[in-house]
């Protein structure tokens, strides 16, 4: 599996609210055999994850999902749960978990069909962790410090759905379709999320969450600085006299509909299906399974995501929720890839990307791993190279 799937999702017209544009996705039938509920964290939604491995990672964590592969149905999903009590006065609550994803226990402490897992933190911890151990190599460039430690502590900025101007509102006002399972968020005509879920009963309760998920510094920004986007409006012509009566006005209508579809998957979406990613299995779950994926982290300006799926026993997404990486960030990745490749040997790093130790040094500085870098030695070589 080296691509996203979303076989079986139909795309309908979009809905635009000012620089917002909202692409419904729609099943024709439900995925069955999974359902998803909300789990809420009371407070402020602050969380700390342990990892399993002495690290942790701490973000704004308003909820968790749960997966239910029971196959018992409707009734099986117990949406809203509430967790946790009253925030303590005076007080900035700091809530514990335990892994990005468990399996839930019953009672009896047997292991059931459900697994908890936090829902876009999965992947981002995924980008976080690239290279977390940092120089596998003692070279002489690196600090003390980057040696024990590696990239500890990483942290990358985001935005909850709220602080995005505009989006709170066209999430209130969007009109939901019969059948719809998903949504293709827009800003500034610019991709900034994608989400899908199995059943048509988890979206409508899920839908609201969204103004409370994490959007990347770019989609922020255009938010403020984007102007609005033009509407999808149907124009059929009946320069022939082709349209006689109701059928042949549906059947145009209909007609209109499939070329915006075929016009959105091969422009607007274009780059988060057809990117090659890598996937990383986090769990399986009877016939599904849960993955988080990167990019390819090439240059070039192309629009690049990070994200999880579950997937069918066919690779086909049932559950998708996906974030766009700003073009700093896909720098960075970019960037340690190629140090992971050439050992973290700067020189070697520096002739692989076709530059200068000089220009490679100011990258990494750019990247915001400079502190990384033992600075004497550094200066040193500078120094050499531009007196040699």
């Amino acid at each position: 599996m080296t691509r996203i799937d979303l076989t079986g999702l139909d795309v309908r017209p979009a809905q635009v609210w000012g620089g917002v544009r909202l692409v419904p996705l729609v099943r024709d039938e439900p995925v069955p055999g999974l359902r998803l509920r909300r789990e809420v964290y009371e407070g402020w939604g602050g969380a700390s994850v342990e990892l399993g491995d002495r690290t942790s990672y701490t973000s704004y964590v308003p909820h968790g999902f749960v997966a239910d592969w029971t196959g018992a149905g409707a009734e099986s999903a117990v949406y809203g749960s509430r967790l946790g009590g009253e925030a303590v006065p005076g007080c900035v609550p700091l809530r514990r978990i335990h892994r990005m994803a468990k399996r839930r226990r019953g009672k009896d402490g047997r292991a059931e069909r459900r697994l908890r897992f936090l829902p876009l933190h999965l992947a981002l911890e995924g980008y976080l962790a690239l290279h977390f151990g940092g120089p596998s190599v003692v070279w002489d460039d690196w600090s003390r410090e980057a040696l024990r430690r590696g990239l500890s502590p990483r942290a990358e900025a985001a935005y909850a759905g709220w602080a995005v101007p505009g989006l709170a509102e066209a999430l209130r006002i969007f009109e939901l379709h019969p059948g719809q399972c998903g949504l293709l968020l827009y800003v500034a005509d610019a991709l900034a999320a994608a989400f899908v879920v199995p059943h048509p009963d988890d979206y409508r309760l899920l839908h609201p969450t969204l103004v409370e998920d994490l959007y990347g510094e770019l989609v922020h920004q255009y938010a403020h600085y984007g102007a609005p986007v033009p509407e999808f409006t149907a124009r059929i012509r009946d320069a022939a006299g082709g349209i006689r009566g109701l059928a042949d006005l549906r059947a145009a209508a209909r007609e209109q509909e499939r070329s915006w579809a075929t016009a959105h998957d091969g422009l607007m979406a274009r780059d988060l299906l057809e990117t090659p990613y890598s996937f990383e299995r986090v769990h399986r779950m009877g016939g599904f399974g849960l993955y988080r994926f990167l990019p390819p982290f090439e240059r070039g300006g192309r629009e690049q995501h990070i994200g999880e799926v579950i997937t069918d026993r066919k690779g086909r997404a049932a559950y998708l929720k996906t974030f766009r990486l700003s073009e700093n960030q896909i720098r960075k990745g970019y960037l340690l890839n190629r140090l992971a490749d050439c050992d973290w040997h700067l020189g070697r790093t520096a002739e692989a990307l076709g530059t200068s130790y000089a220009e490679l040094v100011r990258r990494v500085r750019g990247a915001g791993l400079g502190g990384l870098l033992d600075a004497h030695v550094v200066a040193r070589r500078l120094r050499e190279d531009r007196e040699g």
